[in-house]
């Protein structure tokens, strides 16, 4: 991953905001260790985030190729080195990490390691991970550490965006998780509500059907004719609470209040400035609003996640007889033909599909280098 040592303000402004472009925990520890190793010229770096069990919840490498990775095994446990860093919460820095006497050994496969810089990651007082460089690639001092009290400073700097990076990362990973989870709950409710009746129904016919077969098959016959009808019908309501459910804020608050929560949220929870600005914009049909919503939610989550966008702008507004949302960020880019033809890439496909399902349209801005604007006009409003 790494190309090589860089120095300067312009490479650790680039690590960081390297760090903060991603939104996945998995995503966020790789960024950091890859950043570190570069920034400090080391042969190895790694990241662990402790479980409560004496172990890593997870555990990422830099500098160890796949096979090597596997053949060295299990995930290493909370002892020697590490345990000290994650106990201490202080720096370690060590010219032979093998002399030193909390050294434990290692696997067969790992590689061998000599000089040594390690630190906690830390929020206020909760130790979040442990970062740790080996084999300084320079010329060491006899007897000495490669690493340098510099090395030291700018290792804690990195740690202490890290561990902002990491916190914000956790925080979007918890903020979908409870989406999930308050769909669900709704989807159940909404299940219950529009299928449980039609499902009662249909039981009870089915019964009488069956006490009429032998005395009275002609009206057996009708009432079978009437499980057909009401099974027909749950059908139906089943698959329009699952495809088109609607948020209960829409219904609670209206789309421009929902919307403004929503970004509020993103942008408390990302690296990204997140804005949102509505004018002149009155209540919308019921599919309007849920159609302007789920595009604006994945035009967002386009943008948060694979854009390296440092603005997201989200602007509501009226044109005409109709609404007009805008989503713009200043991120990446990508060219739109490429992604037609590569299929149902960035999700534009379901956004066109929502969009055209209440009479509006679609339109994507975009060229590589140049950031993003996805538009979608909706009639009414």
């Amino acid at each position: 991953m790494s190309q090589g040592p860089r120095s300067g303000l312009a490479a650790v402004s680039s690590a960081l905001l390297a760090m903060s472009r991603h939104l996945e925990v998995r995503d966020v520890l790789k960024t950091i260790v890859a950043s570190a190793r570069e920034l400090l010229d080391a042969q190895y770096a790694a990241l662990g985030v402790p479980d409560d069990h004496g172990g890593f919840a997870q555990f990422v490498v830099d500098g160890v190729g796949e096979e090597q990775w596997k053949a060295i095994g299990p995930l290493p446990r909370q002892h020697g080195i590490l345990a000290a860093m994650l106990q201490e919460a202080r720096p370690q820095r060590l010219a032979d990490v093998r002399k030193d006497p909390r050294f434990e050994g290692w696997p067969s496969a790992h590689p061998e390691m000599s000089d040594f810089l390690g630190l906690p990651v830390r929020d206020g007082d909760e130790v979040l991970g442990a970062l740790f460089l080996a084999n300084k690639n320079c010329a060491r001092p006899q007897g000495g550490c490669g690493f340098t009290e510099d090395d030291e400073e700018l290792l804690a700097i990195l740690a202490q965006h890290a561990a902002i990076a990491l916190t914000n990362a956790r925080l979007y990973e918890r903020s979908r998780e409870l989406t999930i989870a308050e769909e669900r709950s709704r989807l159940a409710h909404e299940l219950h509500d529009a299928v449980s009746q039609k499902l009662f129904s249909l039981r009870l016919t089915a019964q009488a059907a069956t006490a009429l077969v032998d005395r009275d098959p002609a009206r057996a016959k009708g009432e079978l004719q009437q499980v057909a009808a009401l099974a027909a019908e749950a059908a139906d309501e089943l698959r329009a609470a699952v495809v088109e459910l609607r948020p209960a804020a829409l219904d609670e608050d209206g789309l421009v209040a929902t919307l403004r929560t929503h970004i509020q949220v993103l942008d408390r929870a990302h690296a990204a400035r997140v804005t949102f600005t509505s004018q002149g914009v009155r209540a919308l049909p019921a599919a309007q609003e849920e159609a302007l919503l789920r595009v604006a939610q994945e035009a967002l989550h386009n943008a948060l996640r694979h854009s390296g966008a440092l603005r997201v702008e989200v602007a509501l507004g009226k044109r005409g007889p109709g609404t007009v949302l805008r989503v713009t960020d200043d991120g990446c880019g990508f060219d739109p033909t490429t992604v037609r033809r590569a299929g149902r890439h960035l999700g534009l496909v379901s956004m066109r599909d929502r969009a055209s399902g209440v009479g509006g349209t679609l339109t994507v801005e975009s060229a590589p280098g140049k950031g993003t604007t996805i538009e979608m006009e909706a009639p009414g409003g």
